[in-house]
């Protein structure tokens, strides 16, 4: 019955990550599979360390403080659905963290694979989408970029950025042969550079040189040193030959000198995005509750996209002070723990490395209900809170 059970459970975590790259609707296929996950989990068990509570304490506040703020605007449906997005998301990420204890490697593989599923529907669809191959550009495109099954290309993008990382790391630790890595990573790699979306290419390029300075100082070899530093170098030549191909076509070397500017008009000027994020710390720190959910496109122009200033404009003080909390202790446990020497000190190393470059990138991007990201800092806290195993068992 233990084995059954196993199955079952990794079966179900497959279903959920495998889910995650469809979010055309609401409520998506991840939400439902996740109560099923949540489910199966209770009926057979699940365990929850105490070294979790720091976790559940801060998203719990940072709730809280949403909570409050979304007072004065019950009556408004999307502020509602907004805060109960955000709870749901926090009971996703202690829920992932949670599931950590047992059968870790297994479930670790498992999610992973269902996620590079996830991430090649979603390339494919994008790709489609952006060559209106069978006139699939209406479904999967948002104004000429590729968003495939996703509602804003900006999403697609970063949720593709996590399975290419851990492909490129399984060619330079000798787990894929270079093709078939590259085969493995080319859809996902593809769409994700058709969303032209800055933001996903800088997450991509910085995770990925980080990951690579993970693996290279946690190498337990020279010789496995030595192939980080020779499959490093020949990847960078096969992506550069690779662009190239790719700014030979006319519509796509368009677009691209267009969205690889990092001067974009509506970044410009004192009501630009840096500016209305600048004009709006005076006013917040006047509002112990914040502006209320959604509300920041009341008082400017648009969303601020930068989920700190959104943390104390849509949670209040309260929350605000909770994200930034738990950012500051994410960066603590994730630290440490990629330089444990585990079984899942390449798997910590991938999620880390991007994670931490969400972290750093939400400065620019609002990423507070990226379902991704809960998935991510859940996975990092659960590998955090596990007791570090013998050195033979961790060799091994």
């Amino acid at each position: 019955m233990r084995i059954s059970y196993a199955a079952i459970k990794r079966g179900v975590l497959w279903l959920l990550t495998a889910s995650s790259g469809f979010a055309l609707i609401e409520p998506s296929p991840y939400e439902l599979i996740f109560l099923l996950a949540v489910f199966v989990f209770v009926l057979t068990g699940i365990r929850f360390s105490q070294k979790l509570v720091p976790l559940l304490c801060l998203l719990l506040l940072y709730n809280i403080g949403g909570a409050f703020s979304l007072i004065p605007w019950m009556d408004e449906p999307a502020s509602v659905r907004f805060t109960a997005v955000s709870v749901y998301l926090m009971i996703t990420a202690i829920f992932l963290a949670a599931i950590m204890a047992d059968d870790t490697i297994a479930r670790l593989e498992t999610l992973r694979r269902g996620y590079v599923f996830a991430a090649w529907c979603a390339g494919l669809a994008g790709t489609l989408g952006y060559f209106n191959i069978a006139g699939l550009g209406d479904a999967f495109t948002l104004y000429g970029r590729a968003s495939g099954t996703f509602k804003d290309p900006n999403v697609l993008g970063p949720f593709l950025v996590v399975p290419i990382i851990f492909a490129l790391q399984h060619i330079l630790i000798g787990r894929l042969g270079l093709m078939r890595g590259l085969v493995v990573m080319s859809l996902p790699l593809a769409a994700l550079f058709l969303t032209f979306s800055r933001g996903a290419w800088g997450n991509l390029v910085a995770s990925a040189l980080l990951m690579v300075l993970l693996t290279f100082l946690t190498s337990p070899s020279a010789s496995r040193r030595m192939r980080i530093v020779f499959l490093t170098a020949a990847a960078l030549v096969l992506v550069v030959m690779a662009l190239l191909i790719a700014l030979s076509f006319e519509n796509i070397r368009s677009v691209f000198e267009v969205r690889a500017s990092l001067d974009q008009s509506y970044d410009q000027g004192v009501t630009g995005r840096f500016g209305n994020q600048l004009r709006s710390i005076p006013l917040l720190l006047g509002e112990p509750n914040g502006f209320g959910p959604l509300r920041f496109r009341w008082f400017f122009p648009e969303d601020p996209h930068n989920v700190y200033i959104n943390a104390f404009a849509s949670y209040g003080w309260l929350g605000g002070c909770a994200w930034l909390a738990l950012m500051a202790a994410t960066c603590h446990v994730g630290w440490a723990l990629v330089f444990k020497r585990t079984p899942w000190q390449n798997h910590a190393i991938v999620l880390w490395s991007v994670l931490f470059i969400t972290i750093l990138q939400g400065v620019q991007i609002d990423t507070d209900h990226w379902r991704h990201v809960y998935l991510m800092l859940g996975l990092i806290w659960g590998l955090a809170a596990l007791p570090t195993p013998s050195t033979s068992v961790a060799r091994a």
